[in-house]
């Protein structure tokens, strides 16, 4: 199992938030909204759903702070296309 951490705004996976295994970095554009502004993940940790892990903690954060997201990385928009459970938390 990964440990997913909580860093500045963002999440990671690693010892280091300043140099991690795994991260997404997201943003608060006004009280209400979380956008995603990127996601990575290093080779050791790819194929392991690391990056979808990831996204799960955003939209547990949003979903405990009553927030809508934005997803500008592009990994974020493409799995919340294909997720109908964060239906709830896309900000339209």
């Amino acid at each position: 199992m990964v440990n997913i951490k909580k860093g500045s705004n963002n999440f990671y996976v690693g010892d280091k938030e300043e140099d991690p295994l795994a991260i997404i970095k997201f943003s608060y554009k006004v009280s209400d909204i979380i956008v995603v502004d990127s996601t990575f993940v290093s080779d050791e940790l790819r194929g392991q759903n690391v990056g979808k892990l990831l996204i799960q903690r955003v939209v547990d954060l949003a979903r405990e702070e009553n927030k809508k997201i934005i997803p500008h990385c592009s990994f974020v928009k493409a799995v919340f296309d294909k997720t109908k459970d964060y239906e709830d938390v896309v900000y339209i």
